[in-house]
């Protein structure tokens, strides 16, 4: 298991937006399945949104309308397009790549990025 590394958290003001990304610190093949998840403060991790490859993308109710999860296969990033946050949006950010090598999956994640939404 290796790191990911996110960047693009931090501060902003409700109504505001930021954009997540995740990459991979080596090459680690193409990943069949990404997904962004978040932990806000005092609660358990939470599924965010995901896009897995040849499949629709999915998002929690939560921010459906709101983010847009996207990936750049070619230079194995994965983005969170964050808009209208609002102050329940403040968690730390999580991003998940799964790599299948024969019948073993490789279950990658980012060390987390903070985003807080407050005026």
């Amino acid at each position: 298991q290796v790191q990911l590394v996110e960047s693009g958290g931090g501060l902003v003001q409700p109504g505001g937006s930021l954009r997540l990304a995740c990459t991979a610190a080596r090459n680690i093949g193409s990943p069949y399945y990404m997904g962004w998840y978040r932990q806000p403060p005092g609660k358990q991790r939470e599924w965010v949104a995901s896009i897995p490859s040849g499949r629709d993308t999915s998002y929690a109710d939560s921010v459906k309308g709101r983010f847009t999860i996207s990936r750049d296969n070619a230079k194995n990033t994965l983005y969170l397009q964050m808009n209208s946050l609002k102050p329940e949006d403040t968690a730390v950010y999580y991003c998940n790549y799964k790599v299948l090598i024969l019948t073993a999956v490789n279950d990658y994640w980012g060390q987390g990025t903070q985003v807080t939404v407050s005026s």
